[in-house]
Parts: structure tokens; sequence; C-alpha cells
């Protein structure tokens, strides 16, 4: 039976439980394989996660950002374009919520670092996003076939009990094909989604 990794060996794990960021592992998960989110980029993730321990060290010191405060501060203190003046004030705004500026520097994450503990320390891939999409994909179609079905069931039962449409016992069949025109080849969607493509994927395989 293998031992999952020690989370805290890396240096996101470590920082979300040193400033008790519970839940954020499992989102940076899910942000970068586009789980209930847009795909976020590995550069974006890392952002991302920075503003979310700049907010941890303030609340931990006993404050409150303001709405925007933060997303704000860690500009100040991280793109290229801001001014000297600009970063001095923001090291200040920090030092009043007992946050040290140097210290929370070190402590920002790089991609690289989001990158290892995603793949290296929560067992990722980017092989689970496309998995992931397709079954998404599945379910959203199944739902609005379903959802024809019953449309369809509706009114028809209301067009035949106000005597507008003669039909006996009935059932809706709907059957979703997809012709792809460059191959010429035709699919079932379910079918589609279960071969990974169309037969344009094979000749690409040749």
């Amino acid at each position: 039976m293998s031992k999952e990794p020690d989370q805290t060996r890396s240096k996101v794990g470590r920082l979300i439980q040193e400033y008790e960021m519970n839940g954020v592992g499992q989102e940076l998960e899910d942000r970068w394989l586009g789980r209930d989110y847009e795909r976020q980029s590995l550069r974006s993730l890392a952002d991302w996660f920075n503003e979310r321990l700049l907010r941890a060290k303030i609340e931990q010191s006993g404050g409150a950002p303001l709405d925007g405060e933060v997303a704000n501060l860690y500009r100040l203190l991280s793109q290229d374009d801001v001014t000297a003046g600009m970063r001095v004030d923001a090291e200040a705004a920090l030092e009043r919520n007992d946050v040290d500026p140097e210290t929370l520097q070190r402590e920002f994450v790089s991609h690289q670092a989001v990158h290892t503990y995603l793949t290296e320390f929560r067992g990722v891939s980017k092989e689970q996003s496309t998995t992931d999409r397709i079954e998404k994909a599945r379910t959203t179609i199944q739902r609005l076939q379903s959802r024809l079905i019953a449309v369809i069931e509706s009114n028809l039962k209301q067009l035949r009990d106000s005597d507008r449409l003669a039909l006996g016992e009935f059932n809706i069949l709907v059957d979703v094909q997809v012709l792809c025109a460059d191959c010429g080849t035709s699919y079932p969607i379910t079918e589609l989604l279960d071969n990974g493509g169309c037969d344009c994927h094979l000749d690409g395989e040749e």
C-alpha cells in the first residue's frame, strides 16, 4: 500500500497548513483542471494563491481587509510597473497590519511551486482534465435530452387530452447524431464521446 506524500513538504502545502487556508489545495486543483471553474494557467494560479496567502496573513494578525484591498496590495507588491513610492506605501500598509513585507515576499510562491505541489504532492495530471471535461459534457447533454423528452411528452399529452391530436400511448425517442463534414462519418453523441472523436482523430494517428 503506497503512502501518500506529505503535502507540507512542499512550499504551497506548508503555507496552506501554517495559515489554515482550508480548502485552498482542493480549489487549486479544481481551478487547474477546470472543475466548476474556468481553467487557469499555473501563473494565474500562483497569483490567486498569493492573494489568498496575503489575506490569510492579514486576518491572522487581526486585520479585516476591505473588498479589493488585498488584490490592490498584491498588485502593488508584485507588478513591475509600480513606482517605488507606491510599493513603499503598500509595505507600510502591511506593517500597520503587523505583516512583515520581507517575510511575505519570501513566502509568495511561483508557478513552478504550484506545479510541483499539484503534480507531485496531490497527484494531479493534465490528462485528468480531458476526462473530467468529457464527463461534464456528457452529463450536460444527457440532462438536455431528458429535458427535451419531458417537454415534448408534456405538450403531446396536452394536445391529446384536449382532443387536438389523435395519439395513443407513446414513447419519445431522442437520437442526437453528429456528422463530421471533414471525414463524413456520423456518430450518436454518446458514442462520439466514448470514442474520443470521429474518424478524423484516427486518420491523424497514421
